[in-house]
């Protein structure tokens, strides 16, 4: 399981107490990874990488959206459970959820709505562009793990 840094923990405690968020551990999101651990692993990716840019960020939301962004409640590889056009909604699906569950901000709604540009939404701001880069390069690794893992091949 991935561990959420300090940064992360401290910014959003409770949505990771968050039952409804523990929820995300028993969800497949890519490969072999879960929903949980991916949205971890693009919180704390965020982190970093707002640090070592040169460019100002709001952190809190920052870190909340990052970890709600694939908060949308269901199995998508399910096709008696998925939603209809999951790749281009699943944003304002997650967006919903966050809003009734952890009252969050437009501005953590709107980061976490465009973070699948350009299939939905335009990222606005630094953070949401900041998430929406973060949350490709993490998914295309999950997704190349579980090929690999798939196809028998180790990593070298």
């Amino acid at each position: 399981m991935v561990e959420p840094s300090p940064e992360v923990a401290a910014y959003a405690a409770d949505i990771l107490r968050s039952p409804a968020f523990a929820r995300e551990k028993d969800a497949i999101q890519h490969g072999t990874t879960t929903v949980y651990d991916h949205s971890v692993a693009v919180a704390n990716v965020c982190v970093r990488l707002a640090h070592a840019l040169p460019l100002r960020m709001r952190m809190r939301p920052l870190v909340r959206a990052a970890l709600l962004h694939d908060y949308f409640l269901y199995d998508w590889h399910d096709r008696s459970t998925a939603r209809p056009h999951h790749a281009t909604h699943h944003g304002r699906y997650a967006r919903a959820n966050a809003e009734r569950d952890f009252g969050i901000t437009r501005h953590e709604g709107d980061i976490i709505q465009s973070h699948m540009f350009p299939l939905e939404g335009f990222p606005a701001s630094r953070e949401a562009w900041l998430l929406a880069l973060a949350d490709k390069g993490i998914s295309l690794a999950e997704a190349l793990a579980g090929l690999r893992a798939r196809m028998g091949v180790r990593r070298g």
